[in-house]
């Protein structure tokens, strides 16, 4: 692994930081092939938005021009990219003028089961709920204990992902992933306006769908419709799509169907390109 502070090869940050004393900041997790950055316009616009959301006055063109030249040099690999507010000293109020830190860290492509992509995952039903924050819904800020919580519950390396569901028992997302739903031929995933992390996977798969004439939903998603569904997979931007084949704890099995396949040879071409 290497990393970057500030366009800078570094190992160690200052301890005054407010990413680490507050998880005061952003990420983006950035699948990188042939040393170029996948779905960048996509992970560079949720970072703005972030941004704005946090009111982190950061030079985004800055952490684009690093971000491609890290990837140049990381070849093939996933870039993590976090953005914090800056440092400060003890107290949650930020600090006028505070400049934003850029933190880029390299890692190996992960190496997942061929299995996964190809028969599908099973999912772990987390008993951790979401908890509803509007002002923070879709961000893919630092504060992520709700994940670390619901990633701790379960250690079988059969079950690949987990559910998560809202204070209310909503669908809404798995642990690291996206969820989508087919029903009736319409495609549908969790309405992320009170929790959860909209993807940039899953908002690139919504777009190309709706672009081929996909029907496609928006909306909460009850438990029951879960139950119903006709086909159920997961997404992000480093594997791209699963199809889920079952949770085994409550009894549920489904099959790869024909939107899952369709979805998962878009989102390897997105991936690719």
């Amino acid at each position: 692994m290497h990393s970057w502070i500030d366009g800078r090869p570094a190992t160690a940050i200052n301890l005054q930081n407010r990413g680490l004393a507050y998880g005061d900041g952003l990420f983006e997790t950035i699948a990188v092939r042939a040393g170029r950055p996948s779905l960048l316009d996509g992970h560079l616009a949720r970072l703005a938005l972030g941004c704005q959301r946090l009111a982190i006055d950061a030079d985004l063109a800055l952490v684009r021009d690093e971000l491609l030249r890290f990837a140049s040099q990381l070849g093939d690999g996933v870039a993590k990219l976090i953005l914090t507010r800056g440092d400060s000293q003890r107290g949650y109020a930020p600090v006028a003028g505070a400049m934003p830190r850029r933190i880029l860290q390299g890692s190996p492509l992960p190496s997942y089961p061929a299995g996964h992509a190809e028969q599908g995952v099973q999912l772990f039903p987390c008993q951790t709920r979401l908890g509803l924050q509007p002002l923070l819904a879709g961000l893919k800020h630092l504060n992520r204990l709700e994940q670390v919580l619901a990633r701790a519950e379960w250690q079988d390396v059969e079950l690949a992902e987990g559910l998560m569901l809202d204070g209310q028992g909503r669908v809404v997302e798995g642990v690291y992933s996206n969820l989508f739903l087919v029903r009736d031929g319409v495609l549908l995933t969790a309405d992320l306006s009170r929790c959860g992390v909209a993807g940039v996977m899953r908002g690139a798969l919504l777009a190309q769908a709706r672009l081929q004439g996909i029907a496609t939903e928006v909306c909460d998603i009850p438990f029951d419709a879960l139950v119903q569904a006709d086909e159920v997979f997961v997404c992000n931007s480093v594997y791209g799509v699963w199809p889920v084949r079952g949770i085994p704890a409550l009894n549920l099995n489904w099959s790869p169907g024909p939107l899952t396949r369709k979805l998962q040879a878009v989102a390897r071409t997105l991936l690719d390109t």
